[in-house]
C-alpha cells in the first residue's frame, strides 16, 4: 500500500493550496519544500477576486486578508516622474472595503463574491503553511528536496533528501510538481516550455521605511509607476512600511541612490534585499505525464504585469485537487484526470497571452518617455501631458483584466456537457455573467442572505431553482457511481432570471457542468460524463445508437 495518495513538490501558494484542498477532501498528502522556511522577501502581491473566492471556499479568506493590505487602504495607481512631483495620471480603483459595499448592494450576478486582496507572497505563505499543517491528512516537510522519482502502473516512488544529505524514498499514488519556473519535476519529465523566454531582466529592491508612505505628497496608492528609462515601479506592501522597487538597473548600481532619485524627497529607509529576475511568456507543452502532474509556474510563466501568475496557479490547484480526490477515492473515471490538462492548459495559454497584452499596454506609454519629461519647459510639460494621456488609456490593461480573472470557461472539455451555441472563449477586460456550461457559477445573493457559492456543497451540487423538481434519477445515478452529490432546492425567481434556467449541475470547483429546463433523457450517461467515465463523443455516439435502435 502507498504511504501517501499524493506527494506535492513545492510549498509556494500553489503547492500549499493543492495540499490543503486535497487534505480536506480526505486525500493523504505529503507536501515537501526544499527551502528551510517560507519565502523571506515579497514576490507576487495580489490575490485576485477568483483566488479570494477559492480561499473563501477553503475557509481561509479572512486569514489571508488579515496578513495583507488593510481593507481601507487606497488601491489607486499613479504614473509619476517622481513621488514628489505632480502625477502624470492617477487611476482610481475602489478599496477592498468600498468594493465589499458594492458587492453587498448588488442584486444581480455582475460582481464577484470577494474583492481582490493585496498580500505579498512572504506574508501569504506563513498563513498557508499554518493552515496546511493543521489540515487533516496533510504532512508538511520543509528542508526536504526531491532528487528523483520513478513511476509505474501502481504509483510513484519519490526520492527525498534532507539538509544533511540523508535520502529516503516514499511511495505515492500520484506526484504533483508545483516547484516553480525551474521545476525539477518538469525537467525530469523532459517537458519543454514554449514561447518567449528571458524577455528582459529587472531587479527587485526591497526596502523598509517607517515614514515614506505618510510623506508621499501626491496621494496614497498601491503602485507608483515611474516614467523613466529603467521602467521603474514602486509597490507598497501590506504594512505600508515595506516597499519594493522594480527597476532595470546594473548589478553594480547604487540602490540607495536609485530609490532616492525616484522618490524625490528626503526620508529614512533601509535597503534590505535585492534580487534579479527575468520576464518570460512561456507555456509547457504538456501538464501531465502518467501519474505525474504539473501546476503553477512549473507550466506557465508570465510577466507579473496584470497579476496572472500565482492566481493562474491557484486555479490549477483547485481544478487538480478534486480530480485527484475523485481518482484516488475510486468514483472518478479516467476522464477526470485527463480533463486537467485540457481545461487548465487552455486557461494557461490564454493568460500568457493576456499577460503579454497587458505588458504591451504599459510599453505603449513608456516608449513615449524621453529625458525631456522632467524638464521645466513647455516641451517638458507637453510631453508629460502626452505620456499621462497615453497611460490613462493603455496602462489600464494592467489592472482591469477581470474577464480573464473570473470569466474563463472550460467549455469544450469532456468534463463539461455540450450545449448548442456555447461560447468557448472569453473577453479579457469585461465580465458578462451567464451560466452556460463551463463557467464558474456567478455569485448572487439568495433571499435568505447567503451567497449562492456559500450554499453549494463541497462536491457536486444539483441546483433546483424551482424548489420542487424530481431529482430521484440524479441521486440514483450518482449513488450508483459512488460519486458525492448534494441537492440544493431554492425557489427564487431572481436567481432563476439571472441564471436563465431552473436546473444546474455544478462541479466541486463551482464550474457549471450542465444547465437545462428538464433532465436529459440519458441521465445515466450524463452522470457518467460528469464524473469522467464517459467522454462527450462517447455519449453522443451512444445517443445515436439509441436513435438507430428505436427506428429499427
Amino acid at each position: 500500500m502507498n504511504e501517501f495518495d499524493v506527494v506535492v513538490v513545492g510549498a509556494g501558494p500553489v503547492g500549499f493550496t493543492l495540499a490543503i484542498d486535497l487534505g480536506r477532501r480526505g486525500v493523504r498528502t505529503l507536501l515537501v519544500e526544499k527551502d528551510p522556511t517560507t519565502k523571506e522577501w515579497p514576490k507576487m502581491d495580489r490575490s485576485n477576486a477568483r483566488t479570494m473566492e477559492f480561499y473563501r471556499r477553503l475557509g481561509i479568506a479572512d486569514k489571508v486578508r488579515a496578513a495583507g493590505y488593510p481593507a481601507d487602504g487606497s488601491m489607486d495607481v499613479f504614473i509619476v516622474t517622481r513621488l514628489s512631483d505632480p502625477p502624470l495620471v492617477k487611476l482610481k480603483y475602489p478599496s477592498v472595503a468600498e468594493h465589499r459595499a458594492t458587492i453587498a448592494a448588488t442584486t444581480d450576478a455582475s460582481e464577484p463574491l470577494e474583492p481582490y486582496q493585496l498580500v505579498a507572497q512572504n506574508d501569504l505563505e506563513p498563513v498557508l503553511k499554518q493552515v496546511a499543517e493543521s489540515t487533516p491528512n496533510v504532512t508538511v516537510r520543509f528542508g526536504c528536496n526531491l532528487v528523483d522519482f520513478a513511476q509505474d502502473n501502481d504509483g510513484v516512488t519519490v526520492t527525498l533528501e534532507d539538509p544533511a544529505g540523508t535520502r529516503k524514498t516514499v511511495r505515492a499514488g500520484y506526484l504533483a510538481g508545483c516547484d516553480g519556473g525551474t521545476s525539477t519535476v518538469r525537467k525530469k519529465l523532459g517537458i519543454k516550455l514554449e514561447g518567449q523566454g528571458s524577455i528582459r531582466q529587472l531587479r527587485q529592491v526591497t526596502f523598509h521605511s517607517d515614514e515614506l508612505y505618510d510623506k508621499i505628497p501626491i496621494g496614497k496608492g498601491r503602485h507608483y509607476y515611474v516614467a523613466d528609462a529603467e521602467g521603474s515601479a514602486f509597490v507598497v506592501q501590506g504594512s505600508r512600511k515595506d516597499f519594493t522597487l522594480n527597476i532595470g538597473i546594473d548589478e553594480d548600481a547604487d540602490l540607495t541612490q536609485a530609490v532616492r532619485d525616484r522618490v524625490g524627497f528626503d526620508f529614512d529607509f533601509t535597503v534590505r534585499n535585492s534580487t534579479s529576475w527575468k520576464l518570460h511568456l512561456l507555456l509547457a507543452e504538456r501538464y501531465r505525464d502518467g501519474r505525474v502532474l504539473l501546476a503553477g509556474d512549473a507550466v506557465h510563466l508570465v510577466i507579473p504585469t496584470g497579476g496572472l501568475g500565482m492566481n493562474t496557479g491557484v486555479g490549477d490547484a483547485i481544478d487538480l485537487a478534486w480530480k485527484l480526490a475523485g481518482t484516488v477515492q475510486g468514483w472518478g473515471g479516467p476522464g477526470l484526470l485527463d480533463s486537467y490538462e485540457t481545461e487548465r492548459r487552455k486557461v494557461g495559454a490564454r493568460n500568457v497571452k493576456a499577460s503579454g497584452w497587458a505588458a504591451q499596454g504599459m510599453g505603449l506609454w513608456r516608449e513615449l518617455v524621453t529625458p525631456e519629461i522632467t524638464e521645466d519647459t513647455p516641451a517638458g510639460a507637453a510631453l508629460r501631458a502626452e505620456v499621462g494621456a497615453a497611460a490613462n488609456v493603455h496602462h489600464r490593461r494592467v489592472h482591469e483584466m477581470i474577464g480573464v480573472e473570473w470569466g474563463y470557461s472550460y467549455a469544450g472539455s469532456d468534463l463539461i456537457a455540450h450545449e448548442d451555441g456555447n461560447i468557448t472563449d472569453w473577453d479579457t477586460t469585461t465580465y458578462t455573467a451567464h451560466t452556460r456550461p463551463g463557467v464558474r457559477i456567478p455569485h448572487i445573493w439568495l433571499q435568505d442572505g447567503r451567497a449562492m457559492q456559500d450554499a453549494l456543497g463541497q462536491d457536486y451540487t444539483f441546483i433546483d431553482l424551482t424548489g420542487s423538481s424530481d431529482t430521484r434519477a440524479v441521486e440514483a445515478e450518482f449513488a450508483r457511481l459512488g460519486a458525492p452529490l448534494e441537492i440544493l432546492r431554492i425557489d427564487d425567481a431572481n436567481v432563476r432570471a439571472a441564471y436563465e434556467c431552473p436546473l444546474l449541475l455544478v462541479r466541486p470547483d463551482l464550474h457549471v457542468f450542465w444547465r437545462g429546463e428538464i433532465l436529459p433523457d440519458d441521465v445515466d450517461r450524463w452522470a457518467e460524463q460528469a464524473v469522467g467515465h464517459l467522454t462527450q463523443a462517447e455519449r453522443d455516439a451512444k445517443a445515436r445508437e439509441d436513435v438507430a435502435s428505436s427506428g429499427s
